[in-house]
C-alpha cells in the first residue's frame, strides 16, 4: 500500500519530506505507462528507448531519457540541464507534420524522461541501406520527396523563430508511411534570444561534416542561414550516399584556444572553390578566421563535376544556391520550397509507403 510505503520511511515525521514523497509516489512511474520494447541510441545527454504504451490504444514511442547535471564523482544533483529545458520548452510550443511530436514529460527519480512519437527509420539508415544493401541511388522521385518534407518541417521552425543548429541524417527521421520528422531539438535555439559564438556557452553547434563556412571561420553572429547549408549538405549526401564535405574537426588545445578548421574549410574548398572577398562574400573580411583563409591555396569551383560523378547534375542549381558562401545570399527554407528543381519532372510524391515498407522488411531498424 502507498501508506504503508511512505509510513516506512525515515523522514516520515518531516511534513516537507513526508509530503514531497506522498506526491511522487502517487505519481504514475514510466513503466506503469510503456513496456519499454529495446534500447534504440544513447549520447552525452542521456539514452532513448523504444517504448509501447500500454492504455488506451497501443502505440509505439520513442523515450529520450535525461541524465540529470551532477558535480565531479560525487552525486551531487545540481538540476535539470540547460539542454533538457531547451528542448522540452520548444517542443511543448510546436506542432507539425514534419516534426517530431513530444507526447509528455515525465520526471521521476530526478530524471526527465521525454516521450515522442515513434519514427521507424532516418535518413542515416536510408543512406546505409542504399549504399550497402541495395547498392543503388536514391530515385529521383524518392529524393525530392524526402528533401521537400525536410524544407517544409525545417520553413516551420524557421517561422516560429527557431533555428534548429544539428541538422544531420541522424537527426532526421522516417515513418514507415514515408514522412519524414526533424528530430532533437536539443541545440536548438530562438533567433530572438541572444546567440553566442560557436565556442561559447554551447560548445558545439552543427556537426562538423553540416557546419556552415560562417561558423568555421569563428562568426560571432550568424542566423537560420546555417540550417539551410546543413540541407544542401543532407541532399547532397541523399543523392550521392556519401558526406559531400568529409572533413576532421580540429580539436580545443589544452588551453581551451578554438582552433582553425582547416581540413574542413579544405573539404569545402575543393568542390566549391575560394570564394572571392568582393563578388562571392563580402563579409568574409571581417571574419576571425580570415587572415588563416586567405593563406590556403586558391581553387576552382568544382561543383558541376561533383554533381556529374555522382548523377546529380538536376540538382545542381539547387545545390549551388544553398551552398552559397555568403550567408544573406543562400537560400532560404521558402525560397528553397519554390525552386524549379522541385517543379522539373519527375515531381516529389507525397506518399512511399510500398518503398518504405520494402525497407522496414529487410535488418534495418530505428534500435
Amino acid at each position: 500500500m502507498l501508506e504503508e510505503r511512505i509510513a516506512a520511511m525515515p523522514f516520515s515525521q518531516d511534513p516537507m519530506r513526508f509530503y514531497r514523497a506522498q506526491r511522487d509516489l502517487g505519481k504514475p512511474r514510466v513503466t506503469d505507462k510503456y513496456s519499454i520494447l529495446g534500447f534504440i541510441s544513447s549520447g552525452t545527454y542521456g539514452r532513448v528507448y523504444k517504448a509501447q504504451s500500454k492504455e488506451p490504444e497501443p502505440k509505439l514511442h520513442a523515450i529520450k531519457k535525461f541524465k540529470p547535471d551532477k558535480e565531479g564523482d560525487v552525486i551531487t544533483y545540481t538540476g535539470i540541464s540547460q539542454s533538457a529545458i531547451r528542448e522540452i520548452a520548444l517542443n511543448r510550443e510546436i506542432s507539425h507534420e514534419n516534426i517530431v511530436a513530444l507526447k509528455e514529460v515525465i520526471l521521476e527519480d530526478k530524471s526527465i524522461y521525454m516521450v515522442f512519437e515513434y519514427a521507424e527509420h532516418d535518413f542515416l539508415q536510408l543512406i546505409h541501406h542504399h549504399s550497402q544493401t541495395l547498392r543503388n541511388s536514391i530515385s529521383t522521385p524518392v529524393l525530392k520527396s524526402l528533401s521537400y518534407q525536410l524544407l517544409n518541417g525545417l520553413l516551420y521552425l524557421h517561422d516560429s523563430h527557431i533555428i534548429h543548429r544539428d541538422l544531420k541524417p541522424a537527426n532526421i527521421l522516417i515513418t514507415s508511411g514515408g514522412v519524414v520528422k526533424i528530430g532533437d531539438l536539443g541545440l536548438a535555439r530562438l533567433t530572438y534570444q541572444p546567440l553566442q559564438p560557436l565556442f561559447a556557452g554551447d560548445k558545439v553547434v552543427v556537426t562538423i561534416w553540416y557546419r556552415a563556412p560562417e561558423l568555421l571561420l569563428g562568426a560571432k553572429h550568424y542566423n537560420k542561414a546555417v540550417d539551410m547549408w546543413a540541407v544542401g549538405c543532407v541532399v547532397a549526401e541523399l543523392a550521392s550516399l556519401r558526406p559531400i564535405f568529409k572533413g576532421e574537426e580540429a580539436k580545443l588545445d589544452s588551453k581551451k584556444n578554438v582552433p582553425f578548421q582547416k581540413d574542413q574549410i579544405l573539404k569545402i574548398v575543393d568542390i566549391l572553390g575560394t570564394p572571392d572577398a568582393d563578388r562571392d562574400w563580402p563579409g568574409i573580411k571581417d571574419m576571425p578566421e580570415w587572415p588563416s583563409m586567405k593563406r590556403l591555396d586558391h581553387k576552382p569551383n568544382q561543383l558541376y563535376s561533383w554533381c556529374s560523378k555522382t548523377g546529380f547534375v538536376h540538382g545542381l542549381d539547387f545545390l549551388r544556391q544553398t551552398f552559397a558562401y555568403d550567408p544573406d545570399k543562400r537560400l532560404t527554407a521558402h525560397e528553397a520550397l519554390r525552386h524549379k528543381w522541385f517543379q522539373d519532372e519527375p515531381r516529389p510524391t507525397a506518399k512511399y509507403v510500398n518503398f518504405f515498407f520494402r525497407l522496414s522488411s529487410t535488418n534495418v531498424h530505428w534500435f
